[in-house]
């Protein structure tokens, strides 16, 4: 089993624009708003997930799909996050809830610590877009997935311009998951403005 997995924090580009501090990414993450928009339960009934997979959820926050992922499979849930303080919160809902299968991973968002071919589906809900290159990620993406495993990425499609933050449309995402080689299987728009692409590792 993997253990906990640490990457230097030199190592991550990333930034969370829209939070300035980790209280307002909680606060963000926990939303009632957020949970009605989109629900993590609405998300996992929509996509070809199995019982025995092993996922990763990128970009894992406090939470939102780890936990209630954790509870439909029997595999684990690498929860990977740059900051410490969401995998804390991750850490006591997991224990609250009684969920072994959960592992909490420290780790760059642009160098995946994780093996090839050991994952069955990554989830990535709002965060690709932040990624300044998206293709050297992706392949990564694509090397830790088993064959015939899934990418599923949701984003908010941009509304014209916007300096508060990076968006990436649904037609510029499906031209760089194809470029890497991905096949996209289904597209979905599950609530206003929010795009949903599932891709999968054919080859």
């Amino acid at each position: 089993m993997l253990k906990q997995l640490l990457y230097k924090k030199e190592d991550i580009y990333m930034h969370r624009s829209h939070c300035k501090n980790s209280n307002g990414k909680v606060s963000y993450l926990e939303s009632p708003e957020r949970r009605k928009e989109f629900s993590s339960e609405q998300l996992l009934n929509m996509i070809p997930l199995k019982e025995t997979d092993s996922i990763l959820d990128f970009g894992a926050g406090t939470g939102y799909f780890s936990i209630p992922a954790a509870k439909r499979i029997l595999g684990n849930v690498y929860a990977l996050d740059i900051d410490a303080a969401m995998l804390e919160i991750i850490n006591e809902k997991a224990i609250k809830e009684q969920l072994t299968n959960i592992v909490p991973v420290q780790g760059s968002m642009v160098a995946l610590p994780l093996p090839d071919a050991s994952i069955d589906m990554i989830i990535a809900s709002l965060v690709l877009h932040e990624i300044q290159t998206l293709a050297p990620l992706l392949q990564q993406m694509k090397n830790v997935l088993k064959k015939g495993g899934y990418l599923i990425c949701l984003e908010l499609e941009p509304k014209g311009s916007s300096e508060k933050a990076p968006r990436i449309t649904m037609e510029e995402m499906e031209h760089e998951m194809k470029d890497i080689g991905f096949q996209i299987t289904e597209k979905f728009f599950p609530a206003e403005s929010l795009y949903m692409l599932v891709v999968q590792k054919v080859d």
